[in-house]
């Protein structure tokens, strides 16, 4: 069962501190670290099967939340098996992925989910509610983040926690 306890923390941390770390690039690992007490948690986009359980540890030293992005992460397969390997030895938190059938089988190994979905035309807000009709995630992100109108039309279908992305220079929005 998802460490439920893991994913309330994280909510939590979410309402205290409204911004999360996207490392793309291992040299960010140190800064994130240094503002690991602004943070909620870590979206790692770097890596590969070799070092991503070094990167998590040390995150989950520090009591940071860790998410790994699973299309980002070289040499993890995002099938049963890659998943069981993800959750039973890697251990993140959790999983961000923009694969409906991925946050499925991420789900049955009880890591906490996060969906990407990124809102670029009309057809956005119709693939959030086709997707959310399938599996239902933990979390949705939506991106890019500048679209504060789009995410009053997203919350209207899913109540959800929802977490936006990209182009975001500062905390507040």
């Amino acid at each position: 069962m998802k460490d439920v306890t893991n994913y309330d923390a994280f909510l939590k941390g979410l309402t205290t501190h409204r911004m999360i770390a996207s490392i793309k690039d291992p040299r960010h690992i140190e800064a994130a670290l240094a503002l690991r007490n602004q943070l909620s948690g870590v979206f790692l986009l770097t890596g590969h099967i070799g070092v991503v359980k070094g990167y998590v540890d040390v995150f989950k030293e520090h009591q940071l939340p860790v998410f790994l992005h699973l299309e980002k992460i070289g040499g993890l397969s995002t099938d049963n098996y890659g998943l069981e390997y993800l959750a039973k030895v890697i251990k993140p938190s959790g999983i961000i992925s923009t694969k409906t059938n991925v946050v499925k089988t991420a789900k049955k190994m009880d890591l906490i989910t996060i969906q990407r979905f990124f809102l670029v035309d009309t057809e956005g807000l119709d693939n959030i509610a086709k997707s959310l009709c399938q599996i239902k995630p933990d979390i949705i992100e939506v991106m890019p983040a500048r679209i504060p109108d789009m995410i009053g039309k997203v919350k209207a279908i899913t109540s959800l926690p929802i977490i936006t992305g990209a182009y975001c220079m500062s905390k507040a929005m």
